[in-house]
């Protein structure tokens, strides 16, 4: 017999709060094994111990953010909502089904006045990497690097041009101490100082976030973006850095700094990493070499030459003498060494006005071609040989596997393709956080997995 339904929002009920959570929920398995207590210490002396109302426990409000990262949770008004009526998200906080939940300001007001930088979000993301360490999940052997865009809270549309110095990338000052010995060994004056001035470009600049960067690249959207500079270990994919720039910075500039960082901090005894194409630079190699890292890159096109013109391929360069060898057996020497750490070589204009191949090797009005070679092109040189070793496809295949793929669940899972908020400091406190959360889904489910049972 078909009957009514009862009233049964309004029927009493004894249960507990641990009743109404599965047993399998992520949130339960992340509370058994990630220790939040640390949060404690690191900000007590942020807060005035004998004065002022009672402040939120700062450990409820960092895990009321991780609930936030870790199930895609964009707005902080919204997340306060579904803590509200979510019993998961309140057994995890330790709030009763009757206590009231924190306002959203509270967030907010704390995220602005006493978490103003990114020092507290950094230690907290630290933190998480020890313990991952601690539970032998992360070794630091293999690190994969790459960075992916974050749309900026901006309107593209409203900017102004302004002039900004472009970045120097962070081995520059080697970098010129290389080019001063090198114009010393062939008795050529230093460079003067003026010289080393930064490059200043024109780019436009948002009224909305003036810290985002206008970026304009191949196959990506143009607009105003921060890039997540991220890299991952390579045994489960546990990030172990991620750094905040504008999006007009490019990836190559603090990759050895954020390295040199991580190898410090956790005592990373790196032997190999797994880069894209954007890391394939001179600087890049050579830091590598010199800190005894093997570097695997992607594979970097050069720039095709005008049609119907001869490749410098075509050349070859001879280490003993000094200079490249053209296809009709002229060695073209040694000239200068630019303020780039480029050397040039030229070809003598009388021997190059009677070759055949003139018309396909250059345009010069003084019938003279000239190559460029990096003063540290041969480091270079031998990290593309990596890629084609058996070891270095090895590595280069993890790389889509595990740094790519911790972006590909940031944006999809965790609400990673956009900045939620205005400014580099907040961006860059989105990006530790978001990847804390994602170290603690990754510890939680590798330490609670239960274990295969041996066949009958």
């Amino acid at each position: 017999m078909l009957k009514k339904p009862g009233p049964a929002q309004t029927a009493l009920e004894i249960v507990t709060l641990d009743q109404l959570v599965p047993k399998d929920h992520l949130l339960r398995k992340i509370d058994a094994v990630i220790d939040f207590s640390f949060i404690h210490e690191r900000v007590a002396d942020l807060y005035c111990a004998d004065n002022g109302r009672p402040p939120l426990d700062p450990a409820l409000m960092f895990k009321a953010l991780f609930i936030g990262y870790l199930f895609g949770i964009r707005s902080e008004r919204q997340l306060v909502r579904e803590i509200e009526v979510n019993v998961a998200y309140r057994w995890f906080l330790r709030l009763q089904l009757t206590d009231k939940v924190f306002d959203a300001s509270t967030l907010s007001q704390n995220r602005r006045r006493r978490y103003s930088d990114a020092s507290v979000a950094q230690d907290i993301f630290d933190h998480i990497v020890e313990q991952a360490v601690s539970h032998g999940l992360v070794n630091g052997t293999v690190l994969y690097t790459d960075s992916t865009h974050l749309k900026a809270n901006a309107n593209k549309g409203k900017y102004d041009l302004a002039q900004i110095e472009k970045s120097r990338s962070d081995y520059w000052a080697d970098l010129d101490k290389a080019i001063e010995a090198e114009r010393n060994l062939h008795g050529q004056k230093p460079l003067k100082d003026k010289e080393r001035e930064p490059e200043v470009k024109q780019t436009k600049v948002s009224r909305t976030d003036p810290e985002a960067g206008y970026m304009v690249r191949e196959g990506k959207p143009k607009g105003f973006f921060y890039l997540d500079h991220r890299t991952v270990d390579g045994r489960l994919g546990i990030v172990t850095d991620t750094f905040a720039t504008p999006a007009n910075v490019h990836d190559s500039i603090v990759y050895l700094s954020r390295l040199d960082r991580q190898r410090q901090r956790f005592a990373f005894d790196v032997k190999a990493v797994g880069l894209d194409a954007g890391y394939a630079t001179t600087g890049i190699a050579r830091g590598l070499e010199e800190r005894d890292i093997l570097g695997v890159t992607g594979y970097r096109r050069p720039q095709a030459p005008r049609p119907g013109m001869m490749r410098k391929s075509a050349f070859a360069f001879e280490q003993q003498a000094d200079g490249y060898r053209c296809p009709e057996g002229q060695l073209l020497t040694y000239a200068t060494t630019d303020r780039n750490g480029y050397k040039h070589y030229r070809s003598d204009p009388a021997l190059c006005k009677t070759c055949p191949l003139l018309a396909s090797c250059t345009s010069n009005a003084k019938a003279e071609r000239t190559l460029t070679r990096h003063v540290w092109q041969d480091a270079r040189e031998r990290a593309d040989d990596h890629r084609l070793t058996a070891w270095g496809k090895a590595v280069y295949k993890r790389r889509k596997e595990t740094v790519e793929r911790s972006f590909a669940d940031a944006k999809q899972l965790h609400g990673h393709r956009y900045a939620r908020f205005r400014g580099l400091v907040r961006v860059q406190t989105q990006c530790l956080l978001a990847a804390a959360a994602q170290n603690i889904k990754k510890i939680a489910m590798a330490l609670t997995k239960a274990p295969k049972q041996a066949p009958a």
